[in-house]
Protein backbone atom coordinates (compact mmCIF):
# COMPACT_ATOMS: atom_id res chain seq x y z
CA UNK A 1 0.00 0.00 0.00
CA UNK A 2 1.00 3.65 -0.32
CA UNK A 3 2.56 4.80 2.64
CA UNK A 4 1.01 7.49 4.43
CA UNK A 5 2.98 9.20 7.31
CA UNK A 6 0.06 10.81 9.15
CA UNK A 7 -3.53 8.96 9.41
CA UNK A 8 -6.56 10.57 10.66
CA UNK A 9 -9.78 8.07 12.49
CA UNK A 10 -12.84 9.49 12.44
CA UNK A 11 -14.40 11.44 9.57
CA UNK A 12 -17.18 14.15 10.78
CA UNK A 13 -16.61 17.26 10.01
CA UNK A 14 -13.64 17.79 12.46
CA UNK A 15 -11.69 14.88 11.71
CA UNK A 16 -12.60 15.46 7.81
CA UNK A 17 -11.74 19.09 7.73
CA UNK A 18 -8.65 18.19 9.75
CA UNK A 19 -7.34 15.71 7.60
CA UNK A 20 -8.03 18.02 4.59
CA UNK A 21 -5.91 20.54 6.05
CA UNK A 22 -3.01 17.71 6.84
CA UNK A 23 -3.05 16.92 3.24
CA UNK A 24 -2.89 20.20 1.77
CA UNK A 25 0.71 20.77 3.57
CA UNK A 26 3.95 19.80 1.77
CA UNK A 27 5.30 16.79 2.76
CA UNK A 28 2.09 15.32 4.49
CA UNK A 29 0.75 12.21 2.54
CA UNK A 30 -2.57 11.64 4.78
CA UNK A 31 -4.60 7.99 5.14
CA UNK A 32 -8.16 8.05 6.45
CA UNK A 33 -10.12 5.77 8.38
CA UNK A 34 -13.74 5.93 9.69
CA UNK A 35 -16.20 2.76 10.74
CA UNK A 36 -18.42 3.57 8.35
CA UNK A 37 -16.09 3.08 4.71
CA UNK A 38 -18.80 5.08 2.82
CA UNK A 39 -17.53 8.30 4.61
CA UNK A 40 -13.79 7.52 3.92
CA UNK A 41 -14.95 6.84 0.37
CA UNK A 42 -17.16 10.13 0.31
CA UNK A 43 -14.06 12.03 1.81
CA UNK A 44 -11.90 10.57 -0.74
CA UNK A 45 -14.44 11.24 -3.89
CA UNK A 46 -14.93 14.85 -2.80
CA UNK A 47 -11.04 15.83 -2.69
CA UNK A 48 -9.26 13.99 -5.06
CA UNK A 49 -6.00 17.21 -4.79
CA UNK A 50 -6.07 15.74 -1.11
CA UNK A 51 -4.57 12.68 -2.62
CA UNK A 52 -5.68 10.58 0.66
CA UNK A 53 -4.98 7.20 1.35
CA UNK A 54 -8.18 5.20 1.86
CA UNK A 55 -8.61 2.58 4.09
CA UNK A 56 -11.48 0.42 5.04
CA UNK A 57 -10.28 -2.18 8.03
CA UNK A 58 -8.25 -1.06 11.20
CA UNK A 59 -5.81 -3.31 10.01
CA UNK A 60 -5.52 -1.58 6.35
CA UNK A 61 -4.91 1.70 8.20
CA UNK A 62 -2.25 0.71 10.25
CA UNK A 63 -0.62 -0.83 7.39
CA UNK A 64 -0.71 2.03 4.99
CA UNK A 65 1.12 4.07 7.60
CA UNK A 66 5.12 4.51 7.57
CA UNK A 67 7.21 4.04 10.85
CA UNK A 68 6.19 4.76 13.82
CA UNK A 69 2.76 5.04 12.65
CA UNK A 70 1.38 8.27 13.63
CA UNK A 71 -2.55 8.47 13.92
CA UNK A 72 -5.03 11.13 14.92
CA UNK A 73 -8.31 9.98 16.80
CA UNK A 74 -11.08 12.90 15.77
CA UNK A 75 -13.88 10.93 17.27
CA UNK A 76 -16.22 11.06 20.29
CA UNK A 77 -14.76 11.71 23.99
CA UNK A 78 -15.64 8.79 26.16
CA UNK A 79 -16.35 5.71 25.79
CA UNK A 80 -15.98 5.51 21.31
CA UNK A 81 -12.14 7.25 22.06
CA UNK A 82 -11.24 4.13 24.35
CA UNK A 83 -12.74 1.69 21.42
CA UNK A 84 -11.02 3.31 19.04
CA UNK A 85 -7.54 3.59 21.09
CA UNK A 86 -7.74 -0.14 21.53
CA UNK A 87 -8.21 -1.56 18.37
CA UNK A 88 -5.54 0.96 17.17
CA UNK A 89 -3.26 -0.67 20.22
CA UNK A 90 -3.48 -4.20 18.67
CA UNK A 91 -2.16 -3.07 15.49
CA UNK A 92 0.22 -1.05 16.29
CA UNK A 93 3.79 -1.74 17.85
CA UNK A 94 6.25 -0.42 20.06
CA UNK A 95 7.11 3.51 19.42
CA UNK A 96 3.99 4.30 17.52
CA UNK A 97 2.06 7.32 18.37
CA UNK A 98 -1.60 7.62 18.67
CA UNK A 99 -3.15 11.09 19.24
CA UNK A 100 -6.59 11.98 20.83
CA UNK A 101 -7.91 15.22 19.11
CA UNK A 102 -11.15 15.61 20.73
CA UNK A 103 -11.92 17.33 24.22
CA UNK A 104 -11.09 14.66 26.23
CA UNK A 105 -10.97 15.07 30.02
CA UNK A 106 -7.61 15.61 31.23
CA UNK A 107 -7.71 12.48 33.83
CA UNK A 108 -8.49 10.10 31.05
CA UNK A 109 -5.72 11.11 29.07
CA UNK A 110 -3.26 10.71 32.07
CA UNK A 111 -5.55 7.16 32.48
CA UNK A 112 -4.76 6.26 28.87
CA UNK A 113 -1.60 7.40 28.10
CA UNK A 114 0.12 5.46 31.31
CA UNK A 115 -1.82 2.17 30.13
CA UNK A 116 -0.36 2.80 26.04
CA UNK A 117 3.33 3.44 27.96
CA UNK A 118 3.00 -0.22 29.47
CA UNK A 119 2.61 -1.30 25.69
CA UNK A 120 5.23 0.69 24.30
CA UNK A 121 3.12 2.79 22.66
CA UNK A 122 3.35 6.75 22.63
CA UNK A 123 -0.54 8.46 23.90
CA UNK A 124 -0.48 12.32 23.00
CA UNK A 125 -3.23 13.60 23.91
CA UNK A 126 -3.75 17.19 22.21
CA UNK A 127 -6.01 19.81 22.45
CA UNK A 128 -7.43 21.77 19.14
CA UNK A 129 -9.48 24.67 19.16
CA UNK A 130 -11.04 26.74 16.53
CA UNK A 131 -13.69 24.76 15.16
CA UNK A 132 -14.53 23.48 11.87
CA UNK A 133 -13.06 26.43 10.12
CA UNK A 134 -9.66 25.95 12.61
CA UNK A 135 -9.32 22.65 11.70
CA UNK A 136 -9.22 23.10 7.73
CA UNK A 137 -7.66 26.32 7.78
CA UNK A 138 -5.23 26.32 11.40
CA UNK A 139 -5.98 25.33 14.39
CA UNK A 140 -4.44 26.21 17.61
CA UNK A 141 -3.15 23.36 18.70
CA UNK A 142 -1.87 21.78 22.98
CA UNK A 143 -0.39 18.59 22.44
CA UNK A 144 0.92 17.00 25.86
CA UNK A 145 2.73 13.47 25.57
CA UNK A 146 6.42 12.15 25.59
CA UNK A 147 9.11 14.46 24.18
CA UNK A 148 10.00 10.98 22.22
CA UNK A 149 6.18 11.64 20.78
CA UNK A 150 7.09 14.90 20.40
CA UNK A 151 9.70 14.72 17.59
CA UNK A 152 7.71 12.98 15.07
CA UNK A 153 4.85 14.59 15.62
CA UNK A 154 5.59 18.46 16.35
CA UNK A 155 6.85 19.34 12.98
CA UNK A 156 3.29 17.58 11.58
CA UNK A 157 1.08 19.74 13.57
CA UNK A 158 3.43 22.88 13.40
CA UNK A 159 2.65 22.29 9.50
CA UNK A 160 -0.76 22.48 10.08
CA UNK A 161 -1.21 25.23 13.34
CA UNK A 162 -2.42 28.75 12.70
CA UNK A 163 0.24 31.47 12.51
CA UNK A 164 0.89 34.54 14.62
CA UNK A 165 3.50 36.83 13.55
CA UNK A 166 4.79 33.80 11.79
CA UNK A 167 5.50 31.43 14.17
CA UNK A 168 2.93 28.39 14.35
CA UNK A 169 0.12 28.19 17.41
CA UNK A 170 1.55 24.86 18.68
CA UNK A 171 3.69 24.19 21.39
CA UNK A 172 4.29 20.99 23.76
CA UNK A 173 2.71 21.71 26.59
CA UNK A 174 3.77 19.10 28.71
CA UNK A 175 3.13 15.08 29.94
CA UNK A 176 0.53 13.45 29.90
CA UNK A 177 -2.47 14.76 30.50
CA UNK A 178 -1.07 18.77 30.40
CA UNK A 179 -2.24 19.52 26.56
CA UNK A 180 -6.18 18.46 27.70
CA UNK A 181 -6.00 20.21 30.79
CA UNK A 182 -4.86 23.42 29.07
CA UNK A 183 -7.30 22.85 26.52
CA UNK A 184 -10.31 22.42 29.52
CA UNK A 185 -8.72 26.27 30.66
CA UNK A 186 -9.00 27.28 27.53
CA UNK A 187 -13.01 26.82 27.24
CA UNK A 188 -13.39 27.88 30.50
CA UNK A 189 -11.95 30.79 29.59
CA UNK A 190 -14.23 30.74 26.83
CA UNK A 191 -17.25 30.74 29.13
CA UNK A 192 -16.29 33.99 31.09
CA UNK A 193 -15.20 35.62 27.84
CA UNK A 194 -18.57 35.14 26.16
CA UNK A 195 -20.48 35.75 29.44
CA UNK A 196 -18.95 38.60 29.91
CA UNK A 197 -19.95 40.08 26.69
CA UNK A 198 -23.64 38.87 27.07
CA UNK A 199 -23.45 41.34 30.03
CA UNK A 200 -22.00 44.04 28.25
CA UNK A 201 -24.69 43.67 25.22
CA UNK A 202 -27.47 43.19 28.39
CA UNK A 203 -26.19 46.37 29.51
CA UNK A 204 -25.80 48.40 26.61
CA UNK A 205 -29.46 47.47 25.80
CA UNK A 206 -31.31 47.43 28.96
CA UNK A 207 -29.35 50.53 31.10
CA UNK A 208 -28.92 52.76 27.91
CA UNK A 209 -31.48 51.57 26.01
CA UNK A 210 -29.74 50.72 22.66
CA UNK A 211 -31.07 48.55 20.23
CA UNK A 212 -29.68 44.94 18.72
CA UNK A 213 -28.05 47.03 15.43
CA UNK A 214 -26.65 50.09 17.79
CA UNK A 215 -24.90 47.80 19.92
CA UNK A 216 -23.38 45.53 16.94
CA UNK A 217 -21.91 49.38 15.47
CA UNK A 218 -20.62 49.78 19.23
CA UNK A 219 -18.84 46.30 18.99
CA UNK A 220 -17.59 46.82 16.12
CA UNK A 221 -15.59 49.97 17.07
CA UNK A 222 -14.57 48.32 20.72
CA UNK A 223 -12.74 45.90 18.23
CA UNK A 224 -10.39 48.17 17.04
CA UNK A 225 -9.23 48.89 20.75
CA UNK A 226 -7.97 46.85 23.20
CA UNK A 227 -10.55 44.51 23.06
CA UNK A 228 -10.08 43.23 19.27
CA UNK A 229 -10.62 39.51 19.71
CA UNK A 230 -12.57 36.70 17.67
CA UNK A 231 -15.32 36.96 20.46
CA UNK A 232 -15.90 40.59 19.78
CA UNK A 233 -15.73 40.19 16.03
CA UNK A 234 -18.63 37.65 15.84
CA UNK A 235 -20.63 39.26 18.35
CA UNK A 236 -20.96 42.37 16.39
CA UNK A 237 -21.95 39.87 13.66
CA UNK A 238 -24.65 38.15 15.37
CA UNK A 239 -26.04 41.52 17.01
CA UNK A 240 -26.22 42.86 13.57
CA UNK A 241 -28.01 40.13 12.00
CA UNK A 242 -31.67 40.62 11.01
CA UNK A 243 -33.89 36.94 10.93
CA UNK A 244 -35.73 36.86 7.79
CA UNK A 245 -38.50 35.14 8.60
CA UNK A 246 -39.70 37.99 10.72
CA UNK A 247 -37.38 40.77 10.14
CA UNK A 248 -36.51 41.00 13.71
CA UNK A 249 -33.03 41.50 15.15
CA UNK A 250 -32.05 37.33 15.08
CA UNK A 251 -30.87 37.62 18.76
CA UNK A 252 -34.68 38.47 19.97
CA UNK A 253 -35.36 35.51 17.91
CA UNK A 254 -32.92 33.05 19.32
CA UNK A 255 -34.02 31.21 22.91
CA UNK A 256 -32.44 32.87 26.27
CA UNK A 257 -31.38 29.29 27.16
CA UNK A 258 -27.10 28.60 26.75
CA UNK A 259 -25.97 25.50 25.87
CA UNK A 260 -22.77 23.51 26.76
CA UNK A 261 -20.24 20.46 26.61
CA UNK A 262 -19.16 20.13 29.67
CA UNK A 263 -15.68 21.44 29.56
CA UNK A 264 -16.48 24.86 31.69
CA UNK A 265 -17.54 22.63 34.39
CA UNK A 266 -14.93 20.30 34.23
CA UNK A 267 -12.51 23.70 34.52
CA UNK A 268 -14.50 24.87 37.61
CA UNK A 269 -14.63 21.27 39.24
CA UNK A 270 -11.05 20.64 38.13
CA UNK A 271 -9.91 24.22 39.84
CA UNK A 272 -12.56 23.60 42.87
CA UNK A 273 -10.27 20.50 43.26
CA UNK A 274 -6.81 22.35 43.38
CA UNK A 275 -7.83 24.94 45.82
CA UNK A 276 -7.99 27.58 42.37
CA UNK A 277 -10.51 30.47 42.79
CA UNK A 278 -12.13 30.68 38.93
CA UNK A 279 -14.58 32.81 39.85
CA UNK A 280 -15.40 34.78 36.73
CA UNK A 281 -15.58 30.72 34.82
CA UNK A 282 -17.97 29.54 37.55
CA UNK A 283 -20.17 32.43 37.49
CA UNK A 284 -20.47 31.88 33.17
CA UNK A 285 -21.31 28.06 34.04
CA UNK A 286 -23.78 28.95 36.52
CA UNK A 287 -25.19 31.97 34.29
CA UNK A 288 -25.47 28.79 31.36
CA UNK A 289 -27.44 26.77 33.88
CA UNK A 290 -29.98 29.28 35.13
CA UNK A 291 -30.31 30.54 31.57
CA UNK A 292 -31.87 26.44 31.01
CA UNK A 293 -33.62 26.55 34.45
CA UNK A 294 -36.68 26.42 32.72
CA UNK A 295 -39.47 25.64 35.65
CA UNK A 296 -37.23 27.60 38.03
CA UNK A 297 -37.49 30.55 35.96
CA UNK A 298 -40.92 30.48 34.69
CA UNK A 299 -41.77 30.53 38.47
CA UNK A 300 -39.58 33.79 39.09
CA UNK A 301 -41.24 35.27 36.70
CA UNK A 302 -42.73 38.53 38.38
CA UNK A 303 -40.99 38.52 41.26
CA UNK A 304 -40.31 42.33 42.30
CA UNK A 305 -36.70 44.07 41.34
CA UNK A 306 -36.11 47.89 41.39
CA UNK A 307 -38.73 50.24 42.06
CA UNK A 308 -39.94 52.17 39.77
CA UNK A 309 -39.73 48.66 37.41
CA UNK A 310 -38.28 49.42 34.31
CA UNK A 311 -38.47 48.59 30.56
CA UNK A 312 -36.83 48.73 27.42
CA UNK A 313 -38.27 51.96 26.53
CA UNK A 314 -36.53 53.56 29.88
CA UNK A 315 -32.97 54.68 30.32
CA UNK A 316 -30.85 54.07 33.16
CA UNK A 317 -27.96 56.33 32.58
CA UNK A 318 -28.30 59.99 30.91
CA UNK A 319 -24.94 60.02 29.69
CA UNK A 320 -25.10 56.89 26.73
CA UNK A 321 -21.60 57.40 25.12
CA UNK A 322 -20.03 58.05 28.44
CA UNK A 323 -21.79 54.76 29.92
CA UNK A 324 -20.55 52.63 26.64
CA UNK A 325 -16.56 54.04 27.21
CA UNK A 326 -16.99 52.48 30.85
CA UNK A 327 -18.69 49.55 30.10
CA UNK A 328 -15.94 49.33 27.41
CA UNK A 329 -12.82 49.85 30.49
CA UNK A 330 -15.13 47.12 32.97
CA UNK A 331 -15.49 44.18 30.05
CA UNK A 332 -11.48 44.87 29.91
CA UNK A 333 -10.94 44.80 33.54
CA UNK A 334 -13.06 41.82 33.55
CA UNK A 335 -11.62 39.76 30.89
CA UNK A 336 -8.12 40.51 32.51
CA UNK A 337 -9.40 39.15 35.53
CA UNK A 338 -10.79 35.88 33.84
CA UNK A 339 -7.47 34.77 32.16
CA UNK A 340 -5.95 35.65 35.12
CA UNK A 341 -7.65 32.92 37.13
CA UNK A 342 -7.50 30.63 34.12
CA UNK A 343 -3.74 30.89 33.98
CA UNK A 344 -3.85 29.92 37.61
CA UNK A 345 -5.42 27.33 37.33
CA UNK A 346 -2.63 26.13 34.65
CA UNK A 347 -0.08 26.70 37.25
CA UNK A 348 -1.33 24.94 40.27
CA UNK A 349 -2.27 21.84 38.01
CA UNK A 350 1.29 22.00 36.97
CA UNK A 351 2.67 21.57 40.46
CA UNK A 352 0.11 19.01 41.38
CA UNK A 353 0.43 17.02 38.29
CA UNK A 354 4.31 17.27 37.85
CA UNK A 355 4.55 19.13 34.54
CA UNK A 356 6.45 21.94 33.19
CA UNK A 357 4.35 24.53 31.33
CA UNK A 358 5.55 27.58 30.13
CA UNK A 359 2.20 29.91 30.50
CA UNK A 360 3.84 32.27 28.09
CA UNK A 361 4.48 29.63 25.12
CA UNK A 362 0.27 28.96 26.03
CA UNK A 363 -0.43 32.88 25.68
CA UNK A 364 1.39 33.35 22.63
CA UNK A 365 -0.72 29.46 20.68
CA UNK A 366 -3.78 31.20 21.95
CA UNK A 367 -2.87 34.43 19.53
CA UNK A 368 -4.55 32.93 16.46
CA UNK A 369 -6.63 29.75 15.58
CA UNK A 370 -8.76 29.50 18.93
CA UNK A 371 -11.64 31.05 19.82
CA UNK A 372 -10.34 33.22 22.49
CA UNK A 373 -7.92 34.45 20.17
CA UNK A 374 -7.15 38.09 21.25
CA UNK A 375 -5.07 41.22 20.88
CA UNK A 376 -3.95 41.30 24.49
CA UNK A 377 -2.63 37.84 24.59
CA UNK A 378 0.14 39.61 23.17
CA UNK A 379 0.70 41.41 26.65
CA UNK A 380 -0.04 38.33 28.49
CA UNK A 381 3.02 36.45 26.47
CA UNK A 382 4.96 39.80 27.14
CA UNK A 383 4.16 39.13 30.78
CA UNK A 384 5.15 35.47 31.43
CA UNK A 385 8.49 35.76 29.05
CA UNK A 386 9.67 38.76 31.31
CA UNK A 387 8.74 36.59 34.70
CA UNK A 388 8.16 33.34 33.63
CA UNK A 389 7.37 32.49 37.29
CA UNK A 390 4.70 35.56 37.79
CA UNK A 391 2.90 34.31 40.70
CA UNK A 392 -0.40 36.77 39.91
CA UNK A 393 -0.49 38.05 36.20
CA UNK A 394 -2.61 40.56 37.59
CA UNK A 395 0.42 42.11 39.40
CA UNK A 396 2.24 42.88 35.98
CA UNK A 397 3.08 45.94 35.48
CA UNK A 398 0.80 46.74 32.18
CA UNK A 399 -2.36 44.44 33.33
CA UNK A 400 -2.11 46.73 37.33
CA UNK A 401 -1.87 49.66 35.18
CA UNK A 402 -5.34 48.97 32.67
CA UNK A 403 -7.08 47.50 35.86
CA UNK A 404 -5.99 50.86 38.16
CA UNK A 405 -7.26 53.26 34.68
CA UNK A 406 -10.61 50.88 34.79
CA UNK A 407 -11.66 50.99 38.58
CA UNK A 408 -13.78 53.86 38.74
CA UNK A 409 -16.11 52.61 35.11
CA UNK A 410 -16.12 49.31 36.57
CA UNK A 411 -17.46 50.36 40.00
CA UNK A 412 -19.66 52.59 38.23
CA UNK A 413 -21.40 49.89 35.78
CA UNK A 414 -22.03 47.50 38.22
CA UNK A 415 -23.51 49.72 40.69
CA UNK A 416 -25.66 51.17 37.58
CA UNK A 417 -26.45 47.56 36.64
CA UNK A 418 -27.58 46.31 40.20
CA UNK A 419 -29.71 49.80 40.55
CA UNK A 420 -30.90 48.79 37.75
CA UNK A 421 -31.83 45.27 38.31
CA UNK A 422 -29.72 43.98 35.94
CA UNK A 423 -27.17 40.99 36.53
CA UNK A 424 -24.26 41.07 35.96
CA UNK A 425 -22.47 37.53 37.84
CA UNK A 426 -19.59 37.54 36.05
CA UNK A 427 -18.71 41.11 36.02
CA UNK A 428 -19.36 41.42 39.90
CA UNK A 429 -17.91 38.53 40.84
CA UNK A 430 -14.69 39.73 38.50
CA UNK A 431 -14.69 42.55 40.57
CA UNK A 432 -15.04 40.94 43.96
CA UNK A 433 -12.11 38.69 43.25
CA UNK A 434 -9.94 41.72 42.50
CA UNK A 435 -10.74 43.55 46.08
CA UNK A 436 -10.35 40.11 47.56
CA UNK A 437 -6.63 39.67 46.10
CA UNK A 438 -5.71 42.95 46.55
CA UNK A 439 -6.49 43.66 50.33
CA UNK A 440 -4.31 42.73 53.46
CA UNK A 441 -6.68 41.20 55.55
CA UNK A 442 -9.49 39.25 54.67
CA UNK A 443 -12.74 38.25 56.89
CA UNK A 444 -11.55 34.59 56.77
CA UNK A 445 -9.65 34.97 60.11
CA UNK A 446 -13.79 35.00 61.61
CA UNK A 447 -14.40 31.89 59.53
CA UNK A 448 -11.70 30.04 61.27
CA UNK A 449 -13.05 31.29 64.39
CA UNK A 450 -16.22 30.04 63.84
CA UNK A 451 -15.08 26.94 62.89
CA UNK A 452 -12.37 26.24 65.78
CA UNK A 453 -15.92 27.25 67.76
CA UNK A 454 -18.13 24.46 66.38
CA UNK A 455 -15.47 21.63 65.26
CA UNK A 456 -12.31 22.83 67.10
CA UNK A 457 -10.87 23.24 63.80
CA UNK A 458 -8.35 25.24 64.97
CA UNK A 459 -7.10 28.08 63.64
CA UNK A 460 -3.18 30.12 63.46
CA UNK A 461 -2.03 33.42 65.04
CA UNK A 462 -0.34 36.35 63.32
CA UNK A 463 1.71 36.80 66.02
CA UNK A 464 3.01 32.66 67.11
CA UNK A 465 3.94 29.75 65.24
CA UNK A 466 2.23 26.56 65.34
CA UNK A 467 -2.00 26.00 65.69
CA UNK A 468 -4.26 26.82 68.44
CA UNK A 469 -7.33 25.93 69.63
CA UNK A 470 -9.33 28.05 72.23
CA UNK A 471 -12.19 25.86 74.74
CA UNK A 472 -15.04 27.92 73.66
CA UNK A 473 -17.08 25.58 76.37
CA UNK A 474 -15.49 26.03 79.04
CA UNK A 475 -13.12 29.04 80.62
CA UNK A 476 -12.32 30.14 76.70
CA UNK A 477 -8.49 29.37 77.67
CA UNK A 478 -6.21 29.12 74.40
CA UNK A 479 -3.30 26.39 74.26
CA UNK A 480 -1.47 25.46 71.26
CA UNK A 481 -2.21 21.76 69.85
CA UNK A 482 0.87 21.08 67.51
Amino acid sequence: MSQANIGVVGLAVMGSNLARNLASRPGNTVAIYNRSADKTRDLAAAHPEAGFVSTETIEEFAQSLSTPRTAIIMVQAGPATDQVIAQLADVCEPGDIIVDGGNAHFTDTIRREAELAARGLNFVGAGISGGEEGALNGPSIMPGGSAEAWKTLGPILESIAAVADGEPCVTHVGTDGAGHFVKMVHNGIEYADMQLIAEAYDLLRHAAGLDPQEIADVFRRWNTGVLESYLIDITAEVLGHVDQATAKPLVDVIVDQAGSKGTGVWTVQSAVGLGVPVTGIAEAVFARAISSSGASRAAGVGLPGPSPEADDSQKAVDDVEGFIDMVEQALYASKIVAYSQGFDAIAHAATEYHWSIDRGEIARIWRAGCIIRAQFLDRITEAYREQPELPLLLTAPYFRSALTDAQPAWRHVIQTAVAAGIATPAFSSSLAYYDQIRRERLPASLIQGQRDFFGAHTYRRIDAEGAFHTDWSADRSEARVD
